[in-house]
């Protein structure tokens, strides 16, 4: 199942239930967010530059057979019949929607598409670039726990080394006109204790007998951000909270049970919130209402 940032509140679904969930969105995040000197920063740290042809061809190959591992990180639909039950249980912590693929694809396609606001004004070289950096981190990332060290070291290494050298700087995305109060909200997030992770969890439990429609919410607001042209702020604010769920001790358990679609659907709902009718908001507030009135 591809990714797309209409959908990045699911792909933060898979990413909060991965060890290395946080640095997926921290590469998206960069690619996202960064300006011309910065993708030419990025894309002179790619490995092959300066190298003979043969070196060249050494290096695709090593990142082709990189990728064919990566195809190794369990899926939802790789259930088989076999004690399907167990599988399944299992699979709702560790089990993602999408692959290493789709989101090498969502990096390449939408992060850094024709809306990106400094490709256009890049040469293709220089972008396609940054794209093997930017896409050899999210692949090493993505897939840690299937890669050996050493093919993991080799494709996250060169965006490292750009960060380390100062020509990443630090993530700043556009979080539209309520800026104010999803950072805010982003701060309580990421600043749990046990006690508060305790109250999202009741929270969720709370909504589960409600049956209102969150999905439909959901997506009204993503279509929201996809009309009026907030695609990529809805999508900076769902990656940032990605960030902020790991920050706050929430693991994979709460990321299957829940506690994400609830965190996930307040984001929604104060990013596009100046475009949701009562009703959407109602259903995607409702969490954080209860989690804040505890």
């Amino acid at each position: 199942m591809p990714y797309s940032l209409v959908s990045a509140a699911t792909l933060g679904f898979d990413l909060v239930r991965l060890p290395q969930g946080r640095q997926v969105a921290e590469v998206l995040l960069t690619g996202l967010t960064a300006d011309a000197a910065t993708l030419e920063g990025i894309a002179g740290a790619h490995p092959a530059a300066g190298r003979d042809r043969e070196e060249r061809a050494v290096l695709a190959v090593r990142a082709r057979r990189a990728r064919e591992l990566a195809a190794g990180v369990p899926h939802l639909r790789s259930a088989g019949d076999t004690d399907r039950a167990a599988v399944l249980v299992d699979q709702l912590e560790r089990g993602m929607i999408g692959d290493a693929a789709a989101v090498e694809r969502v990096l390449r396609d939408d992060v850094l598409g024709y809306e990106h606001p400094a490709v256009a004004d890049l040469a293709d070289d220089v972008v396609a670039a940054a794209a093997d950096v930017l896409g050899d981190a999210v692949i090493g990332s993505f897939a840690a726990d299937v890669l050996p060290p050493l093919v993991r070291r080799q494709l996250t290494g060169p965006l490292a080394l750009a960060t380390a050298a100062g020509l990443v700087p630090a993530v700043e995305p556009d979080l539209g006109p309520a800026a104010a109060e999803v950072r805010a909200l982003l701060t309580a997030v990421g600043d749990q204790d046990e006690v508060a992770r305790g109250r999202w969890r009741r929270a969720v439990d709370e909504g589960r007998f409600e049956r209102r429609p969150w999905a439909r919410a959901m997506h009204e607001a993503s279509w929201a951000a996809h009309v009026s042209g907030r695609l990529r702020v809805l999508a900076g604010a769902q990656l940032l909270a990605v960030q902020a769920f790991g920050d706050g001790g929430f693991d994979a358990r709460d990321g299957a049970q829940g506690v994400w679609n609830a965190v996930a659907g307040v984001v929604q709902a104060l990013t596009m919130g100046d475009l949701l009718d009562d009703s959407a908001l109602s259903v995607l507030l409702a969490p954080w209402e209860r989690v804040t009135a505890a």
